[in-house]
């Protein structure tokens, strides 16, 4: 047991400019505070794989349209009251509804009804067949606290998890401390976890360098090599579902024109992005965001390449050939990304495309610039398989589909696929969602990204998800200090 506390530093990306009640589940260090308080029916394990957390089992109908979801006895919420099946249902019906604004609206919409089945099992019946269901409930938006838990409630953090709150303030730090009635053997292992949002790479990296933080997430790459030569800090580096994305408003011109989408896809560079942005922490992407190392990945998918006169052939082709494309972009965006939109200006003026990059503020950048420039940079975790990505952020209704595409022969895939159980075909069917996201969408994929942070040698874990960054943001309940 630690007997200071583990600071945690996260680089700032979704936080809000406004403090609201309650906690806003889309940044890091939200995301990070979440699950110290919290547990979620179901979460992903190091192998990519769906276990129980408060289910001790799950299990599906042979159609996999009804799943059950027993639950462990004698779990109890931080304030004392016992984990109950009208805990989970209505903390899943929270983002449920027509007056949700949550991005896990999309998810669950798939959700016909839910029930309880005594105080200790859960029901949930589907429009159709999902077999990867469970991975739904893995969520980060989906974790679990008493019921009727709302507002002010919801902002005390009163979870199953292994700290409970102390002192919050968005955006800034947060404090908790280690639940001495947890529930998981050999988890929780700080007495205290301190949390702080600093958006600062140069105070990010003298804070840990000076033993005030204890690990870092978001390290920048372009400093890695002055981090590695310290002899009191490890590099961090976990392969998993992160990309970077250009995304471009498709229901504004000339973003509108398939031709003009497909031109600023051949102006990249992918190959120099990687080179000189990740420095070699990933590798190219294909306009597309299911990575290599997922269970569907195309890889019979012809690889895009850096093409100008394909560029200049679309370009021309769409009637947009002396259009000055506006590129608003900020390190806020991911590390680099400033640099990135460099580049692309620089390899698209060879295809005769004017790019102006035009870098914004990094506070307000998620506010103000993402979903509402109409070309844009971002980052994006990805998630554990093709559905919850594509449902998340491709999806004709997603909140989060952030270039607002539409494509009907894709939301048709997406919706057939889930009842698929036969996974040859539906494994056809993701990688044919792949190709015409790849060929039709609103979303220039060009690199996925390694997890890479940074931490004092003291700081112990085996065997990191990559769900997520830092073990799938679990690392405050997972890791410990020697």
């Amino acid at each position: 047991m630690g007997e200071t506390p583990f600071d945690i530093c996260l680089r700032k990306y979704l936080v809000p400019d406004r403090k609201p009640p309650i906690f806003p589940i889309t940044d890091a260090m939200c995301q990070n505070l979440n699950w110290q308080l919290r547990n979620s029916l179901v979460e992903v394990d190091y192998k990519g794989s769906p276990v129980p957390e408060l289910a001790e089992s799950f299990e599906s109908s042979p159609d996999a349209a009804t799943w059950y979801f027993k639950l462990r006895k004698g779990v109890e919420f931080h304030n004392g009251k016992t984990l109950e099946a009208e805990d989970v249902i209505d903390s899943i019906n929270l983002h449920r509804g027509e007056e949700s604004k949550s991005a896990a609206k999309s998810l669950l919409e798939q959700v016909k009804d839910i029930k309880a089945d005594g105080k200790d099992t859960v029901v949930i019946k589907l429009e159709s067949g999902n077999a990867d269901f469970p991975y739904v409930l893995a969520a980060y938006h989906l974790t679990i606290q008493p019921a009727n838990t709302r507002g002010k409630e919801f902002a005390k953090g009163i979870g199953t998890g292994a700290y409970s709150l102390v002192s919050y303030e968005p955006g800034v730090k947060a404090l908790t401390k280690r639940n001495p009635n947890y529930w998981k053997a050999g988890r929780g292992h700080f007495d205290e976890v301190e949390t702080f949002s600093i958006a600062d790479v140069s105070a990010r990296i003298n804070a840990l360098q000076t033993g005030q933080l204890d690990l870092i997430n978001r390290c920048d790459l372009k400093t890695l090599h002055l981090l590695k030569k310290a002899k009191n800090l490890q590099i961090i580096q976990t392969t998993g579902t992160r990309h970077y994305t250009i995304p471009m408003l498709t229901t504004i011109k000339p973003y509108d024109n398939n031709d003009v989408r497909l031109a600023l896809k051949y102006a990249v560079d992918r190959e120099q992005m990687v080179k000189k942005i990740l420095r070699g922490y990933g590798s190219v992407a294909n306009d597309h965001p299911i990575g290599p190392s997922q269970r569907f990945f195309a890889s019979e998918l012809p690889q895009r390449k850096y093409d100008p006169d394909k560029a200049k052939f679309h370009l021309k082709k769409s009637g947009a050939a002396d259009y000055t494309f506006k590129l608003h972009t900020a390190d806020a965006a991911f590390g680099g990304a400033v640099d990135a939109a460099v580049l692309f200006q620089e390899s698209a003026a060879k295809a005769g495309i004017k790019v102006e990059v035009v870098r914004e503020p990094n506070d307000g950048y998620w506010s103000n610039v993402w979903m509402k420039k109409s070309f844009s940079t971002c980052f994006w975790s990805g998630r554990p398989t093709s559905d919850w990505m594509f449902a998340t952020a491709y999806a004709a209704d997603a909140a989060w589909n952030d270039s607002f595409w539409k494509h009907d022969r894709f939301n048709k895939l997406l919706k057939e696929a889930r009842a698929i159980l036969d996974v040859n075909k539906r494994r056809e069917m993701y990688v044919e969602m792949q190709q015409i996201v790849r060929d039709e969408g609103g979303v220039i994929v060009p690199m996925y990204a390694d997890f890479v942070a940074a931490a004092n040698k003291k700081v112990k874990f085996e065997n990191p998800a990559g769900n997520w960054p830092l073990d799938g943001h679990k690392n405050a309940e997972r890791w410990w200090f020697a």
